[in-house]
């Protein structure tokens, strides 16, 4: 096997991967909630455990931490809320409806690109905002209730559509960043997550189980996440970096089928008409962008 076909290799694996780790990794989080450790208290220490380990991965380039440039910062906080909302959404949400409204994020994208990047928007651009929004219409909407406006209705739907967004504007920022390393990527996603938890709980009356109070069956399972995340982080860096931006958006879809399948075996979750509807605009939408991107 070639070089060239060794890196297609495994940065199809790398993408795969990441996409079964998203799929699943919300029922670890799920059983440490549990345990009464809550979702923001179980992504500072996931969180950390994965800084951790990648500062012993990276300690050769610690020499440039303090030269990286100011966007840096805004990296940090958006691929930081971009996490820790999604792990929020999903231990309290249904798991298929937080990824389809994350997965609204091309509209957010396209929308961040056209008046921040000043990249024009054109008719094939606004037809999949259009029809993005469409899906989202038909999902949200409740039959029982229909004068009511079909806007996201919980708190893990907003937390959802939040983490969209920042995955988004993750994404917009780093095209302005691209020199940006594998590494500075990595930590600017572990630490957001860990500053932003911290913020939380010391801000809005978050309890913190501290380490002794956390017994060993929990402490393997934040181990466990922490260690999906790290390699997760790195292998989809990877991936991203090898492959084509179409190709990369269409393998990571792989993460709703794992996610619906998941979510039915493990806790039950079916999708209701509505659901389907939309998330099949959605993901369509979320495809079509990819081609066109990939065409410009």
């Amino acid at each position: 096997m070639s070089i060239g076909k060794n890196k297609n290799f495994f940065a199809i694996f790398g993408l795969l991967y990441g996409a079964t780790v998203w799929g699943v990794i919300w029922f670890p989080y799920r059983l440490l909630a549990e345990s009464n450790i809550s979702g923001v208290v179980a992504s500072l220490y996931t969180y950390l455990i994965a800084l951790v380990i990648g500062i012993f991965v990276f300690s050769r380039q610690w020499r440039g931490v303090f030269k990286q440039p100011k966007t840096i910062g805004w990296l940090l906080l958006a691929a930081g809320w971009t996490n820790l909302s999604y792990v929020l959404a999903v231990i309290d949400g249904e798991v298929m409806r937080v990824i389809l409204l994350f997965y609204l994020s091309p509209v957010w994208t396209l929308l961040l690109a056209h008046f921040w990047l000043k990249e024009r928007a054109g008719l094939k651009e606004a037809m999949v905002i259009v029809v993005s929004l469409l899906g989202a219409f038909i999902m949200l909407s409740d039959a029982s209730r229909p004068s009511q406006l079909p806007l996201p209705s919980s708190q893990s739907d907003w937390l959802a559509v939040s983490a969209g967004i920042g995955f988004a504007l993750t994404n917009v920022i780093t095209r302005k960043s691209a020199h940006l390393s594998l590494a500075a990527k990595s930590f600017a996603v572990w630490v957001g997550v860990v500053l932003l938890s911290l913020f939380s709980i010391l801000f809005f009356n978050q309890t913190l189980s501290l380490p002794c109070m956390i017994n060993t069956r929990d402490w393997g399972l934040l181990l466990f996440i922490a260690l999906l995340l790290f390699s997760s982080t790195l292998l989809v860096q990877y991936g991203v970096t090898h492959i084509t931006a179409a190709r990369a958006s269409v393998i990571f879809l792989f993460e709703l089928v794992v996610a619906a399948i998941a979510a039915y075996l493990l806790a039950g979750e079916a999708m209701t008409i509505n659901a389907w509807t939309g998330g099949v605009l959605i993901v369509s939408a979320a495809v079509y962008t990819s081609t066109i991107s990939d065409l410009d």
